[in-house]
C-alpha cells in the first residue's frame, strides 16, 4: 500500500521509507543548465523545501555511496550529471530564525542561527574538511568566511541552498508594519546583517569556494532591497521547463488514485469521480505564460489522497488547515486602497484581471507606503498563490484568475468578512442557506439579502456594480464546499451558467437539493423607480414591470438549456432545483422557481 507523505519534505526520508514520490529528478540537468545562482519562487506549502533537499542529497560528496539507493530508480539516476555527489551543501532556512523582538535581537538570533548551521555543516563534513572551522560567536560572517577558507583547501566546492528567504519581509506585512519596518530596515538598509549575508554570498562566489546557490522563496519582495548587494541571481520561476518543477500533474494524480481505488475495493470508475473531484479543488496552476499546463498543489493533493486512502472516501474538509493563512494575504490587499474591488474583481471574473507584465522586483518601502495600483496587487495575489496565470489577452495583456474551488473559498470568505462582519448577521445568513439547501424555499435568504447585505452597498460607492455584485453576494452566502461542489460561471455545452450547485458524492445520503440559479439585474432608472418607491412596492406588481418580465423571460429560456445539460451529465442523481434571480436596484429581489 502506498505511503504518502504529507507534511514530510526530506528526499532521504522519502526515499529511503518508501514513501509516494513523484520524480522531478529530470530536472536537476536543467537545472545546472540554468545557471550557477538561481531564485526559484512558489507559494507557500508548493513543495519548495523537498525541492531543496532533493537537491542537497543530488550533489552531497559524502552521500556518494548512497547514489544508487537514492537516486538509482529515479530519472537522473538513469543518467546522472558529472557533477553529482561533488560538493559540499548547506542549507539555511530563514523561516527558523524568528523575527520576534528588537532589531538587535534578530540580529542575534540569525548570528546563532547561521553560525549553528556552519557549526553542523563542520560535524558533518569533519572528516573531510583539512582543518578546524572558526566559529565566531558574534559575528556569523566572520565564521562563514572560516567555512570557506576550509573548503578552499579541498577538491570540492560549496553548494549553497536558501530556503524561505524572504521570511523576514512575509512577517513584517502580516504584523505591526511601523514597529516591522523599524526592525527589517536595521537588517537590509547601509550595513544591515541580512544585507551583508547577501553581499557575502555574492562575493564568496567569485572564486573563494562558493560555486551554486539556490534560493527559494515565496514572493521577491526582498530582492529591490538587496539588490545593491546581491544582484548576480537569475529568476527561472517563469520559465517554462520549470512550471511542473513543484506540484503535480493531471495524469500523475490519475495514476496513484488508480492505486488507491484499487487498495479500497472499490469500483474502477470511482478514480475518474475521485479526479474530478481534485482537478476541481487543487488543480488550475500555472506559473509560466509559455505552456497550458496545469498543476496540482501537492500539499492539498497529498491531503486528499491520504484520507482518501485511510477512508475511503473523500475528505469532508477540502481545504488543509495548513493553507487556511492564506486568507491572510487576501486580506492585507483588501485592505488597500482599490484593494477590495480587485478582489470582487478577482471572484468575479469579468471582467478579467490582467496585466502587461507581473511585478518582479519590489521592496518593503513598496509594500508599505507606495501607491499600490492594480499591477502591484494582483502580481501579490499570483506569487501568494491565490491567482494564477490563465492565458493572454487579445493584446497580449497576462489574464490571470483564481486557480480552483479551494482558493475560491478564501476569497468568498474574505468577502463575506467584508459585507457581514457581525456575527449574528453571519448566523442568520446561514441559517437562509441552510433552509434552501433542505427546503428549496429562497425567500429567507432573499429578505436577508435585501435587510443586511444589500445595506453595505448603499454605503459604498459601486458604480461599476451590476448583475455580478447580485451574484457574488449569493455566492458568499450559499458557498459551503462541505456539502457542495460550487462554481459560478461553469461551462454547459458552450455556454455559461450563473451558479451551478452540484451536491457532494459522499453527501448525496442527505436531503439536499441540487441548485442552479441564473441572475439579472434591472436598475432603478431602467424601472423608472425610486430606491424608496422599490422598497415599498409589491412584489407582485414589482414582478409585472416590463423591465423585471423581460428578464424573467431571458432567464427561463437559459434555465432550460442548462437543465437539460445538467440532466444529462448526472442523469436521476440530480435532485435540480432551479432558479431565476432579478434584482431591482440593490434594494429588492424577484425570485421565481423553475
Amino acid at each position: 500500500m502506498l505511503k504518502f507523505p504529507y507534511s514530510i519534505c526530506d528526499f532521504y526520508t522519502l526515499i529511503t521509507e518508501d514513501y509516494f514520490y513523484v520524480d522531478r529528478t529530470n530536472h536537476i540537468r536543467l537545472i545546472e543548465k540554468a545557471g550557477k545562482q538561481l531564485l526559484f519562487l512558489r507559494p507557500r506549502r508548493f513543495g519548495k523545501t523537498l525541492l531543496l533537499s532533493m537537491l542537497e542529497n543530488y550533489y552531497d560528496v559524502a552521500k556518494a555511496e548512497e547514489f544508487e539507493h537514492l537516486f538509482g530508480h529515479l530519472a537522473i539516476g538513469q543518467n546522472p550529471t558529472p557533477k553529482h555527489n561533488q560538493y559540499f551543501v548547506m542549507t539555511w532556512d530563514f523561516s527558523a530564525v524568528s523575527p520576534q523582538g528588537d532589531a538587535h535581537q534578530i540580529e542575534q538570533t540569525l548570528h546563532r542561527y547561521i553560525n549553528s548551521c556552519i557549526q553542523d555543516f563542520a560535524d558533518y563534513y569533519q572528516t573531510l574538511l583539512p582543518s578546524e572551522i572558526r566559529i565566531e560567536p558574534v559575528d556569523a560572517i566572520d565564521s562563514f568566511l572560516s567555512l570557506l577558507r576550509v573548503v578552499r583547501q579541498t577538491p570540492y566546492r560549496l553548494y549553497l541552498l536558501i530556503d524561505e528567504y524572504d521570511n523576514f519581509a512575509n512577517e513584517m506585512m502580516m504584523g505591526s508594519q511601523e514597529l516591522s519596518k523599524t526592525r527589517y530596515d536595521t537588517l537590509l538598509s547601509g550595513e544591515g546583517l541580512l544585507k551583508t549575508v547577501f553581499k557575502t554570498v555574492k562575493s564568496a562566489s567569485a572564486g573563494r569556494g562558493l560555486d551554486r546557490v539556490f534560493i527559494s522563496g515565496i514572493s521577491p519582495v526582498v530582492l529591490s532591497d538587496i539588490t545593491s548587494g546581491y544582484n548576480v541571481a537569475e529568476d527561472i520561476y517563469f520559465l517554462n521547463e520549470f512550471n511542473d518543477l513543484c506540484g503535480f500533474r493531471d495524469q500523475e494524480v490519475a495514476s496513484v488514485l488508480a492505486q488507491v481505488v484499487k487498495d479500497c475495493d472499490l469500483p474502477p470508475e470511482k478514480a475518474d469521480d475521485a479526479l474530478t473531484m481534485m482537478h476541481t479543488f487543487y488543480d488550475g496552476y500555472c506559473f509560466s505564460d509559455r505552456t497550458d499546463e496545469l498543476i496540482y498543489n501537492p500539499t492539498l493533493a497529498l491531503y486528499f489522497l491520504k484520507v482518501f486512502q485511510r477512508d475511503c472516501q473523500y475528505p469532508r474538509r477540502m481545504l488543509d488547515g495548513n493553507l487556511g493563512m492564506d486568507k491572510e494575504k487576501i486580506t492585507y490587499i483588501s485592505r488597500l486602497p482599490g484593494g477590495e474591488e480587485v478582489i470582487m474583481n478577482a471572484l468575479q471574473e469579468k471582467p478579467p484581471l490582467a496585466v502587461w507584465e507581473l511585478a518582479s522586483r519590489f521592496g518593503v518601502e513598496d509594500m508599505l507606503y507606495a501607491t499600490k495600483d492594480t499591477t502591484f496587487m494582483v502580481s501579490l495575489l499570483y506569487y501568494f498563490g491565490v491567482l494564477t496565470l490563465a492565458s493572454q489577452s487579445e493584446i497580449g495583456e497576462l489574464v490571470l484568475k483564481i486557480p480552483n474551488l479551494v482558493v475560491r473559498k478564501l476569497y468568498v470568505e474574505r468577502i463575506r468578512d467584508m459585507f457581514l462582519p457581525v456575527l449574528s448577521d453571519q448566523k442568520e445568513s446561514q441559517q437562509a442557506a441552510k433552509t434552501l439547501y433542505q427546503t428549496g424555499d429562497m425567500q429567507p435568504l432573499c429578505k436577508f439579502l435585501e435587510r443586511s447585505y444589500f445595506k453595505v452597498f448603499d454605503n459604498r460607492d459601486y458604480s461599476w456594480a451590476d448583475e455580478l455584485t447580485i451574484k457574488t453576494a449569493f455566492l458568499t452566502v450559499l458557498f459551503n464546499d462541505a456539502l457542495y461542489i460550487i462554481d459560478s460561471e461553469v461551462e454547459l455545452e458552450r455556454t455559461y451558467a450563473d451558479l451551478v450547485m452540484i451536491v457532494r458524492p459522499q453527501m448525496r445520503r442527505y436531503p439536499l437539493k441540487d441548485i442552479l440559479i441564473e441572475f439579472k439585474y434591472v436598475s432603478l432608472s431602467t424601472a423608472k423607480l425610486t430606491g424608496k418607491k422599490a422598497k415599498q412596492m409589491d412584489i407582485e406588481k414589482l414582478k409585472a414591470l416590463p423591465a423585471v418580465q423581460d428578464k424573467l423571460v431571458e432567464s427561463r429560456n437559459q434555465l432550460d438549456k442548462y437543465r437539460l445539460v445538467l440532466e444529462s451529465k448526472y442523469g436521476n442523481l440530480l435532485r435540480l432545483q432551479s432558479y431565476s434571480v432579478v434584482a431591482v436596484g440593490f434594494d429588492r429581489l424577484i425570485v421565481e422557481s423553475n
